[in-house]
């Protein structure tokens, strides 16, 4: 596992021209890192739009390439998009997964299939020319120029650690979260 930072500094070295859509958690960190910051486009409180607005970007700009930093309770949100992408198999489309396991930007309830769906394996199904995944930030640092020359769609499953940014809402649990709707409602 890679702290999340650690990764979206990797991302903002090895960047040159590419727009890149951030959404909730990387939208959040991202700031700290751009040196590019007019090709930024931010998405918070829109959970699970990123790829659907990247891919939009990439169609309307293929000369530019674009890098989607989602995060994996947002991509779930919008699995469909994966599909999407793939049909319209835009070359310079590059989507970056932070796979955590929880949403963090809401308290750090775990998302569904934690630990079990494949991001890259949908991806593939999906019809996405390549997918990787990174769990060692070395080896990520060394295949980011290789990938970042493929042609896309290309998904990149990054496993970072969970409470890797800095949420508004404190950290709690299902079980908290459940018994406190309990207690609220009186059931």
């Amino acid at each position: 596992m890679m702290d999340g930072n650690e990764v979206l500094r990797v991302l903002a070295l090895a960047r040159t021209d590419e727009v890149v859509v951030t959404t909730m958690s990387t939208a959040r960190e991202w700031p700290r890192f751009s040196r590019r910051e007019a090709l930024d486009v931010p998405l918070l409180g829109c959970m699970g739009k990123a790829s659907s607005l990247g891919l939009g970007i990439a169609l309307a700009r293929p000369e530019r390439r674009v890098l989607v930093l989602d995060g994996d309770g947002s991509l779930l949100m919008n699995l469909g998009s994966l599909a999407t992408v793939a049909g319209l198999a835009p070359g310079n489309f590059v989507h970056f997964v932070f796979e955590n396991g929880t949403y963090d930007t809401t308290g750090g309830q775990p998302i569904p299939a934690a630990g079990v769906v494949d991001f890259a394996g949908l991806a593939l199904e999906a019809g996405y020319r390549a997918a990787y995944e990174f769990d060692d930030l070395d080896e990520l640092q060394a295949a980011l120029p290789t990938i970042l020359g493929e042609e896309g769609p290309i998904l990149v499953d990054v496993k970072v650690e969970p409470g890797w940014s800095h949420s508004p809402f404190p950290r709690r649990g299902t079980a908290q979260a459940l018994a406190e709707l309990s207690a609220y409602f009186g059931f």
